[in-house]
């Protein structure tokens, strides 16, 4: 069983390596954004909510995250995982590794997808046009990006220094295929 975080800004590609990971080792993908996303498309009220702070750029609180993702965890601990998106705080992160010990469970590898906000901005933009996500604006890449440098970079420091062993920076202005063949040759070492 493995058990993988990805960390990158929005749009660096952690999403597309996570899935193309998923796929290859039969893990189940639990990407926060679209968990999120999908519960908007429900349009109750607390889907309202989320769209509303999604389309800021703003974050979804602590609590909503981690009883989101506790839930995902504790029905996938037999066969692994891989989230995308989170943790973005330490208090996620401290969330996490409670959530982790209490299900015996323990990280495999940690992949920080690192990207310029210029090359960044020009895929989001471009992501924007193919898969009409209103949450992908010029103003909430700026906030998403910003948050990120703010908050996540904050986790992926502390998981660095961690657990140096199981944690990788990959440079994310590659093309995707040669990021996911970087990928696969740290998981298969």
């Amino acid at each position: 069983m493995t058990n993988i975080i990805f960390f990158g800004p929005p749009g660096a590609g952690k999403g597309t390596q996570a899935k193309k990971i998923s796929d290859l080792l039969k893990l189940e993908h639990l990407s926060t954004g679209e968990i999120l996303r999908l519960k908007i498309l429900q349009k109750d009220k607390l889907g309202l909510k989320l769209k509303d702070i999604m389309a800021s750029g703003k974050l979804v609180s602590d609590d909503v995250l981690n009883e989101i993702v506790a839930e995902k965890i504790v029905t996938c601990k037999d066969t692994g995982f891989i989230l995308d998106g989170y943790p973005r705080t330490l208090n996620q992160s401290r969330f996490l590794e409670k959530i982790l010990k209490n299900n015996f469970l323990k990280l495999n590898f940690i992949f920080n997808i690192n990207i310029t906000f210029d090359t960044l901005k020009n895929r989001i933009i471009n992501r924007s046009k193919e898969e009409g996500r209103e949450d992908d604006n010029l103003d909430a890449i700026k906030t998403r990006y910003d948050a990120y440098l703010q908050t996540t970079t904050e986790v992926s420091n502390y998981y660095s220094s961690e657990n140096p062993e199981i944690f990788f920076d990959i440079d994310g202005s590659d093309q995707i295929e040669e990021i996911t063949n970087k990928i696969k040759k740290i998981i298969v070492k």
